[in-house]
């Protein structure tokens, strides 16, 4: 299904999402007696949950089933049921939908495959479903997807087995709770299964499948709007409605709660663009992720780390934010913690006995103090070590989490450290989260210590490395700015048409912005030319301008270092001949007569506004490998101008910005300058795609930047979901 189509359907109201995740009534259409089929998988899990609600089956070719009467056809069934589920062949899953659209049936759920995934008919099928929904109002889960789940009050929508406990149900009535949205059934269950095996709390989890009239958003805002679901676990491929997700991501951290997202496809190919670097290099992961980050969401790499993210986020009062404390046993694992932490960011503060008194003072004269901490073996000797290292690191303000690392071994070794942890984080109540993890997968760890783990709310992983990576991204977006630039009103003299616009054009309608470029000006004959190096002084750049020439270098179209006017004119003859030659039907507009610009460090500055996530600049290492290169960084377009600054200093490569081997600091401020007034541009014209500044030359600490290429991309018709 297209964009488009998706965007332009209402969103389904917050009372349709609670008719279909806490239904009075339900049907079952294609119920069935016959084990292992879906309509009997269905009633199956509604009866072992006791489902309390009125239950209504649709069997053509049965008169009741387990004792439950069947009608014959939908056109039997009372008006306004609740929820219908679907466990009907997809030949017969739209005349169902019209049908039970015409019963007034609040919500239906689709379990069926073959629709928008499978060709031209299924996707007129499923257009058609959307259609009837939205004429009558009825909310559709799916098709292709594997139902729902309320575990509140143990409402399990789907054919996969479920059983949710009385205890649990109970249990998350009073407590804060794990929502799960999927696109996948697939994975909705098995991330269910992962939380729940870790008795984590759930409220409710929804797979959306292929979104034919709902979307993971309507869902979203359903679980937002509950009081007992603090965190949001998502797993989804892409986003139908991304304003409406941002808007809710923004609102959940407002109001504390915590959205993780697992999102496939980083290693896909970036989209195709049609001319810039910077749509080249801003693909469709990266912006998503640039986007959504900026929100408040946090991005897990796999499906595991979801889980462990989600876990914490749930377990701990309180998330990380900055500089973590890592309690070890072994000197080797101390050097595995530095290199692992180093390549997840994740900040490690150094401490030492002089500035840590009270760790220096709970540890043996032979321990030193550092950052990971090792405690060698006396902790087997010395119980109450643990005790006393962990008081001292709970009260040490450089620390926003306590990472414990545990060598298990066996339930005798557990027996002899587990009780003095537990302890401290139970008489001590420390401000901060407490993450233990084990150092040996596969030891023997005694069931009774990791429940009263968790009843403390210490998330138990059984490697070190998971719990790191968890800390890692939630330390992360304890540090995010949310602040944003302020932006004044702009005009810039920008065509109404759908264009590429030419570098000369480009850098007319940029220099009011104060993006300084190159004396130059336009010149359609030689004559022209020559009176024009004349007045600005040679050396001169002769660059050919025509819309279809977005890289003029890739055809010749570039003479460099013109100094003296016999030269210009050779260089013009070959500048025509070359592009002749490669682009014999581009359309010229002229020659852009352009003073030589100072040698410097070649940076790249683009903006791009997205059609579905809006504007988004990038800014990194330029010149014409650009592209091969990649070190650039993708941000938002409403940053602060230290807040672009930081993020320039997050290239690979900045050091060459801050006097590399002797080189002079160069003038970081001024490229942050050019980056924010990008931003400004495009929150003033939405109609320009794409801006590339390729290169930009920064130059020493007061001496500015200097743009030296400019390209425009404009779309009349251009509009975002934003």
């Amino acid at each position: 299904m297209n964009m488009t189509q998706s965007e332009a359907r209402p969103a389904a109201t917050g009372q349709a999402v609670a008719r279909l995740l806490r239904p009075a009534s339900i049907a079952i259409v294609g119920a069935s007696p016959t084990q292992g089929a879906l309509g009997a998988s269905v009633l199956a899990n509604l009866e072992r949950n006791d489902y309390p609600g009125q239950i209504f089956l649709v069997n053509p070719k049965r008169d009741e089933i387990n004792g439950r009467p069947c009608v014959k056809s939908i056109e039997q069934l009372p008006d306004g049921i609740d929820v219908a589920v679907l466990a009907i062949p997809q030949a017969a899953v739209l005349d169902a939908v019209r049908q039970l659209a015409a019963r007034n049936v609040g919500a239906v759920v689709v379990f069926s495959a073959g629709f928008a995934e499978a060709g031209p008919e299924g996707i007129a099928q499923q257009q058609e479903i959307a259609r009837i929904a939205a004429q009558s109002g009825m909310l559709v889960e799916g098709p292709n997807c594997l139902g729902c789940i309320n575990y509140l009050e143990r409402v399990p929508l789907t054919f996969i087995e479920t059983d949710v406990s009385a205890e649990q149900a109970s249990r998350n009535r009073s407590q804060p709770a794990i929502g799960i949205l999927s696109q996948s059934g697939a994975m909705m269950a098995v991330l269910n299964t992962t939380l729940a095996s870790r008795d984590l709390p759930l409220s409710y989890a929804v797979s959306t499948g292929n979104e034919a009239a709902s979307h993971l958003e309507d869902y979203l805002q359903f679980l937002l709007d509950d009081p007992g679901t603090r965190v949001i676990a998502i797993i989804a491929e892409q986003f139908r409605q991304p304003g409406r997700l941002l808007e809710f991501a923004c609102n959940a951290r407002r109001a504390g709660k915590l959205l993780v997202l697992l999102h496939p496809g980083r290693s896909a190919a970036a989209r195709a663009s049609a001319a810039t670097h910077t749509g080249a290099m801003a693909g469709d992961y990266s912006l998503m992720r640039t986007k959504v980050e900026r929100a408040g969401i946090v991005i897990a790499q796999t499906l595991e780390e979801l889980g462990d993210i989600a876990e914490i986020g749930l377990r701990c009062a309180r998330l990380p934010t900055r500089g973590a404390a890592v309690l070890g046993e072994s000197g080797a694992f101390k050097a595995l913690c530095l290199d692992i932490c180093e390549d997840l960011g994740l900040e490690l503060p150094v401490i030492d006995g002089d500035d840590s008194p009270a760790l220096r003072a709970a540890m043996p004269p032979f321990v030193a103090v550092s950052n990971p901490l090792d405690l060698t073996a006396q902790g087997l000797v010395d119980p109450e070590l643990y005790y006393r290292t962990l008081s001292a690191l709970f009260d040490d303000d450089r620390f926003s989490a306590v990472v414990i690392g545990l060598i298990q071994t066996d339930p005798v070794t557990c027996a002899i450290k587990m009780p003095s942890v537990l302890r401290a984080v139970r008489e001590l109540r420390p401000h901060k989260p407490v993450i233990c993890a084990g150092l040996d997968e596969g030891a023997v760890v005694p069931s009774e210590y990791i429940d009263q783990m968790r009843e403390l709310g210490i998330p138990y992983f059984p490697s070190t490395e998971r719990a790191f990576r968890a800390v890692a991204r939630l330390s992360e977006l304890g540090t995010r700015d949310f602040a944003k630039a302020a932006f004044e009103p702009i005009a810039v003299d920008v065509p109404r048409q759908s264009c590429v616009v030419p570098e000369y054009r480009a850098k007319q309608i940029l220099a009011p912005l104060g993006i300084p470029f190159a004396l130059g000006e336009l010149a359609t004959s030689l004559g022209a030319a020559r009176k024009i190096a004349e007045r600005i002084g040679y050396p001169v750049a002769l660059k050919i301008q025509a819309a279809e020439l977005s890289h003029k270098s890739d055809v010749g179209g570039v003479v460099l270092g013109v100094s003296e006017a016999r030269a210009l004119e050779a260089a013009w003859v070959r500048l025509h001949d070359n592009v002749k030659r490669h682009a014999p039907c581009a359309a010229l507009e002229g020659v852009l007569v352009e003073a030589m610009g100072e040698r410097g460090v070649e940076m790249i500055v683009g903006a791009r506004h997205d059609l579905q996530w809006g504007p988004v600049i990038l800014v990194g290492f330029g010149g014409v490998t650009a592209e091969l290169t990649r070190d650039v960084r993708l941000l938002p377009h409403d940053l602060p101008k230290e807040a672009v600054m930081r993020e320039i200093d997050r290239l690979k490569s900045a050091p060459l910005l801050h006097g590399y081997r002797g080189a002079p600091a160069l003038d970081i401020g001024a490229l942050a300058n050019v980056v924010v007034r990008l931003g400004a541009l495009l929150q003033a014209e939405p109609g320009i795609r794409e801006v590339d500044l390729n290169p930009v030359v920064v130059y020493p600490q007061g001496q500015g930047v200097l743009a030296l290429d400019a390209l425009m991309l404009l779309e009349t018709n251009h509009r975002t979901d934003r």
